[in-house]
Formats: structure tokens, sequence, C-alpha cells
């Protein structure tokens, strides 16, 4: 089956995490923000990239309407295409409601507002594409998918923003990009053991439990690994599956990244995000700038050559790095990838998105994210 995908805001990023699970002949790039993927399924609420999922029809979308099943019909369109505008959509909407009345069915049509295209809440707060009946039609060029689904906000939101233990200080790990960071190292695999050995809060932890992987975390601070303990506390109690007995296994021990020894159980997969450093308000200084850039590449040095004894060869990394922003717009992170070859470790390339590509931020962000994907020789 063909699926098209709507990528998210940084749409390189999420084209790196699904050449990562469905590998690269299966991924093809056909618009900014969208992306056609073949696989039998999509696993939509495991991809922290991916903002909505259409599986591609081989019918007319006149005969896929028309062996609905009986009952009310909540009907939406987007049309990503080039030249699409809200009046012309909203026109197909009322045409194919108009064919559905004619045969007997009860439509509400979902409004587009002011865009061809439907948001992300718009489809979420409708169930489109999750109940039946709440259909989404998703156009792009000569491509008419029937969605299958939209990002969970809602969860995101509640995993993000409730969570009992929280700390600005040491940063706050979106879990959709925790999911994605989860992705680029475990390459699609379903089960095994991933370590955070920069656990702060627990987010990657969170996220890889509700994907069904154990977790091992550790923290220069013991205050982290009691925050990350409280906070698995919490996302177990509200998820049933993780209080059965066969739920993932979770590790959790204070260690210097450095130095320690990871020995509850041997690592199959490392997704991390190594300390950002202080929060800023503004662009540092270039003398402050090298500074940084020197203690984020000491502790990233310092943790690649302590790890690379402990884990077997072709396990794969995924590390967010800082990156920060310099007075015109630009981000200057850590230099770390001409060392990589002597460390032992060699440098994961995709197709879509080169190593620059990999940045993840905010308009108004000082300390942007660098992802930097390795696997261990």
């Amino acid at each position: 089956m063909t699926f098209l995908l709507v990528l998210g805001r940084e749409p390189k990023i999420s084209l790196a995490e699904l050449e990562a699970i469905f590998s690269s002949s299966k991924v093809k790039h056909i618009a900014p923000q969208l992306a056609l993927v073949t696989a039998h399924s999509i696993p939509l609420n495991r991809l922290g990239g991916t903002i909505k999922a259409a599986q591609i029809l081989d019918e007319p979308i006149q005969d896929f309407l028309s062996k609905l099943p009986d009952g009310k019909i909540t009907l939406g369109i987007s049309d990503y295409s080039e030249h699409a505008n809200p009046r012309k959509t909203w026109e197909l909407a009322l045409k194919y409601k108009n064919m559905l009345k004619r045969h007997g069915r009860n439509v509400r049509l979902v409004p587009n507002g002011k865009s061809p295209i439907l948001t992300s809440a718009a489809s979420h707060h409708n169930q489109l594409g999750e109940k039946t009946n709440h259909i989404e039609i998703v156009k792009f060029s000569k491509y008419t998918g029937i969605s299958i689904g939209t990002q969970n906000i809602t969860a995101y939101a509640k995993r993000d923003q409730a969570r009992p233990a929280r700390d600005a200080f040491v940063g706050m790990l979106p879990p959709k990009l925790a999911q994605i960071l989860i992705n680029l190292a475990t390459t699609g695999a379903k089960s095994g053991t991933i370590l955070d050995p920069f656990c702060g809060t627990g987010v990657i932890l969170q996220e890889s439990v509700l994907m069904g992987y154990s977790a091992y975390g550790t923290d220069l601070s013991e205050k982290m690994i009691q925050y990350s303990q409280k906070n698995l506390d919490w996302i177990a109690s509200r998820t049933p599956r993780l209080q059965k007995s066969n739920a993932p296994k979770l590790y959790l021990e204070a260690g210097d990244a450095t130095d320690h020894q990871w020995k509850a159980t041997r690592p199959d997969y490392i997704a991390s995000e190594i300390y950002l450093g202080h929060p800023l308000s503004a662009p540092p200084a270039e003398i402050k700038l090298k500074q940084l850039q020197q203690d984020a590449k000491m502790l990233l040095v310092g943790f690649l050559k302590n790890i690379g004894s402990q884990i077997s060869a072709g396990t794969q990394l995924a590390l967010a790095t800082p990156s920060w922003k310099r007075p015109d717009g630009s981000y200057s992170g850590v230099n770390i990838l001409d060392e990589i070859d002597k460390l032992g470790y060699n440098a994961i390339k995709y197709r879509y998105a080169s190593y620059d590509d990999l940045l993840y931020y905010r308009e108004d962000q000082i300390v942007a994210r660098q992802i930097i994907v390795l696997r261990k020789k």
C-alpha cells in the first residue's frame, strides 16, 4: 500500500525518521511538507515527525464514498496541491456532500476556513480517519487518499504539560522529538532496551516504555533520577499496559555519562539529549560561544569514548546536541563529525536530509538541538 504523509515543522527531520523506519527505498519526498511511503501500515502514534497520514485510493473517490457504512458521515477535505484554494476545496466538499445526500446519507462538513487544508487540530478534534464514517479526503496533485488519522495533539500535550516533575532549567524535551530520536536509534525495531545517559526528567524514557521498549536512564544529578522516577510512575499509573507483569523494564541510577558503567543490562540502542547548557536570553558573544562549544564537545566526546566499550558493534545512537543562535539568525553547534571515525563510530547519512538539515528549533529559540546519528563500528 502507498500512503501520503504530511510532515512536521522540520520536514527534513521527519524524512530522516521515515527513512530510518521504512528505508530510503520506500520513501519518496514529493513536496516540501509531503512524502509518499510504501508500507503495510503506518504507526502514526509512534511517529513524532508526521502530522497526518492518508492511504492512497486505488479506486475513484466516488466509488469509495458510495460504499461507506450506514450512518451519519462527517466529511472534510484537505488539498495540498500547489494551486489549491479554499473556495475550490469547499466547492468540492459540497459536491461530495450532495452526492452522498442523493444516496440518502446525512453529511456534516468540516469547514476549512481560509485554507484549502484542515489544520491538524480540526482533523484531530473531529476524529477524522479515527472513527467510522469520519472521513478526511487528502489530495495532492494526482494523488487522492483517505486519512487514517492525525497526530494526537491532546495526548502529546498531556504527556508534556501534566507531568508532575518538570524543570525548565535543564530543558524540556518535546515528546515528539523524543519519539523521533527513539526511531532514529531503533530504525523501526519493535523491542530492546533504550539507554538515555542524560535522562533529565525522563521524557525519552517515558516515550520509550510507551512505545514498548525497556528503558535505562542515568543522569549526573540524583535529583533528575528522582524526577524521572516520579514521572514514570505517573505515566504508568495512567497506562494499564504498563502495569502488567510483562510491561517494559525500567532501570534508573545516578551516574556521570563520561565514566559510568551501565551494568544493569546491556543497551540495544541509545537515544538522548546531552546537556544543552544554561538557558540564554540572547545569542552568546563569540568568546562565550567558543567556551560553550568546547564544554559541550568535551562532554560528548567523553561520553562516546566511555560508552564505546560497553555496546556492541552496530549499536545506533541518536543524540540531540546544542547549537547556538548567532546574531545573523544562523546556528553554530558542536563540531564533532571530524572525530567520529577515530572514536569508533560511523555517521549515518540520509537520502533526503543532510547533517545541517537535522536542526530542531523554534524561531525564538536561542539554543537549538542539532541531531546526530551514529553507529558503533
